[in-house]
């Protein structure tokens, strides 16, 4: 048997990205003729062509989708090594953390407390979509994102999801607009403008659903994706907010804001998304270890 070209593999991969030879030579500083070559050298030694013309541009046959499944794992496999044996004798271990941009900071910063101001490591943070996120965990560039969101799974998914803590969520208002008398529920939601989670989300679906099981239609004052603008929302009395009670911890220890009600039957999770990986990062097991046991 032939051995494999690494070298024509990544080529491969390529031109299978980029759909056509002459953007994927570009990239590759190589004459279309010359990747051409290469792809058909590889389709010879594996026996089978990968790609078939369609207009201008070029589709993976079906030998074509199980070369390149097994590319990307060989490439992962290899970027893991890589990333992992640099840090071996090293004094400073990297942790690469994604965090959805909307999550709470005050959740992230609860998950990496183990690991703040040790002299041995180095946390690297990076915010941004979900989808984003799972493509840099996928590609070895994250060792774990941060979310609420649980992402889809089924027998060929990657993901291991890891459930790290679940949070009650509140009505959270200023005291002058919360008021001395304790309030039903019903009359909060009646009688105050409310801040809530854009309507997108799961604890936004959660909150539409109770308020229409009460036959109620609040009014909204604000609705915003980040939890750092509807806790500043709350701070600035716009209305009471729908948020989990830790997104607004530092205030309501202080008294800046009070929580009007709980709001039985929501809760929100925050939850670690990790990959299975031959030479996982020990500092990944260590936080998630200390994340489980509290």
């Amino acid at each position: 048997m032939s051995l494999l070209n690494l070298h024509h593999l990544r080529l491969f991969r390529a031109v299978a990205t980029d759909g056509t030879l002459t953007r994927a030579a570009g990239k590759l500083n190589l004459s279309q003729s010359a990747l051409s070559t290469q792809i058909r050298t590889l389709e010879d030694s594996l026996g089978h062509a990968l790609f078939e013309r369609r207009g201008r541009g070029l589709v993976l046959t079906e030998a074509g989708r199980i070369a390149l499944d097994h590319a990307e794992a060989i490439f992962r496999a290899a970027d893991d090594l890589t990333a992992t044996l640099r840090e071996t004798g090293r004094t400073r271990r990297a942790l690469r953390v994604g965090a959805l941009a909307t999550l709470s900071r005050n959740f992230q910063i609860r998950f990496l407390r183990p690991l703040i101001g040790r002299p041995d490591v180095e946390v690297v943070l990076r915010s941004g979509s979900q989808a984003e996120l799972l493509r840099g965990l996928e590609g070895l560039a994250l060792d774990v994102v941060l979310t609420n969101l649980a992402p889809a799974r089924d027998a060929s998914s990657p993901w291991l999801i890891h459930r790290l803590d679940e949070q009650p969520v509140g009505m959270i208002g200023t005291p002058r607009r919360v008021g001395p008398e304790p309030r039903s529920l019903a009359d909060l939601i009646a009688a105050e403008p409310l801040i809530l989670p854009a309507p997108d989300t799961a604890l936004r679906a959660a909150f539409d659903a109770l308020t229409a099981r009460l036959g109620l239609a609040p009014t909204v004052a604000a609705e915003a994706d980040d939890m750092a603008m509807l806790r500043l929302l709350a701070r600035e009395d716009a209305g009471l907010a729908v948020i989990p009670p830790i997104v607004v911890r530092d205030e309501l220890e202080a008294g800046f804001l009070v929580e009007a009600a709980t709001l039985d039957g929501i809760r929100e999770s925050f939850l670690a998304v990790t990959l299975q990986r031959r030479f996982p990062n020990p500092l990944l097991d260590e936080v998630l270890r200390q994340s489980a046991g509290r």
